[in-house]
Parts: C-alpha cells; structure tokens; sequence
C-alpha cells in the first residue's frame, strides 16, 4: 500500500510543491509548525531515514539546505531548521522550516491552516528558490511535482 506522501508525489492526492527531481520532491505541510514549512521527501518509500541509502539520504540534506536558504529568503528568518522524527507518516522525510527561534520547535505548535495560505506560502518557496538560482528544479506548477 502506497504512503500517503506517494499518493502526494504521484498526484492522487493535493500537495503543494516547491521542488522536484529525480530523486526527491519538497512540499509544503498542511499542519505548519512555522509559515513555509516544507518537507523534502525521496520519491521511493523507505519507512526511517536511517533505512534510507547513503546517496539518497544525503541528497534529501542538500535540497533541504536549498530549501532552507530559500525560506530564509522568502520569510526574513534567521535560520533554517531541520526536524527528522518521522512517527506520523511511514515515509522517510524531512521537515524544513524557517525558524525563529528554538523554543517554537516543536510538533505541539503545528496548526492547520487554510489552503491559500499553504499555496502562498509554498509559492514564496518557490520564488525564493528561483532566485537562488535553482529554478531548474521549481516544478512548473505549485500543484505538480513534475519539472517543465
């Protein structure tokens, strides 16, 4: 049975998308800790990261770098965090979010939030990442995880 991030990526389900590529996608959450928190999650399933193939696993690090510094751009925060807990979802991935400061790092300040602002935010990502010089890996569409 496929995760529910596969039903994401394969686009049976909605998602927000602000990066694509051969090996991964970064879309946003619609339970965001922090506005623009994004996850940057590998296209096949492996259930923990630490299940995960090292080439793999260190390229989900190098686009979440990306995506970090492009949040940094896009939502005037001093710092990027990274969060890999991956209890809710049995689908290896990381949650990228502009951060503030370490206190509101936490799973207890995660809110749903309407759809236009997820979009919103998800497409200030996608502005930011552009600009940074990645917009090769920008899928065209914020609701597609497919490139050109």
């Amino acid at each position: 049975m496929s995760s529910v991030f596969s039903l994401i990526i394969d686009g049976s389900i909605p998602g927000n998308f602000a990066w694509a590529d051969e090996v991964c996608v970064a879309f946003a959450t619609i339970e965001p800790i922090t506005p623009g928190h994004m996850l940057v999650v590998p296209r096949v399933e492996v259930d923990q990261f630490t299940a995960a193939e090292d080439d793999v696993l260190a390229h989900l690090i190098v686009v979440s770098k990306r995506v970090g510094l492009a949040q940094q751009r896009a939502f005037g925060a001093p710092r990027a965090a990274l969060i890999i807990a991956g209890f809710e979802v049995p689908h290896t991935h990381l949650h990228v979010l502009p951060a503030w400061s370490e206190e509101a790092l936490t799973f207890a300040n995660a809110r749903r939030v309407p759809g236009e602002e997820v979009t919103a935010n998800a497409e200030a990502v996608r502005a930011a990442l552009r600009d940074l010089g990645h917009g090769d890996h920008v899928p065209a569409s914020v609701s597609s995880p497919d490139l050109g």
